[in-house]
């Protein structure tokens, strides 16, 4: 799933994908993923979640997105 990430986070640095996103507007960016990609990657990735896996993404509001700034450089 790395490469999923890195995929949101440069259609993010490309202008491809506004900030705040949502899963509709990452599958718009990012094309050819299964359909429960979209709708749970995001979630699963958020500051905080708890299932403790990698936090990519900090959520603003129900279903709403942004990169973490400090990762743009390590993609």
């Amino acid at each position: 799933m790395k490469a999923f990430a890195s995929q949101i986070y440069a259609a993010v640095q490309k202008g491809r994908l506004k900030e705040p996103f949502g899963s509709k507007d990452v599958d718009d960016a990012c094309p050819g993923w299964a359909e429960r990609t979209y709708a749970n990657f995001l979630s699963k990735h958020r500051v905080g979640n708890p299932s403790k896996t990698t936090e990519l993404f900090e959520q603003l509001s129900s279903g709403l997105f942004r990169t973490l700034k400090r990762l743009h450089s390590a993609n």
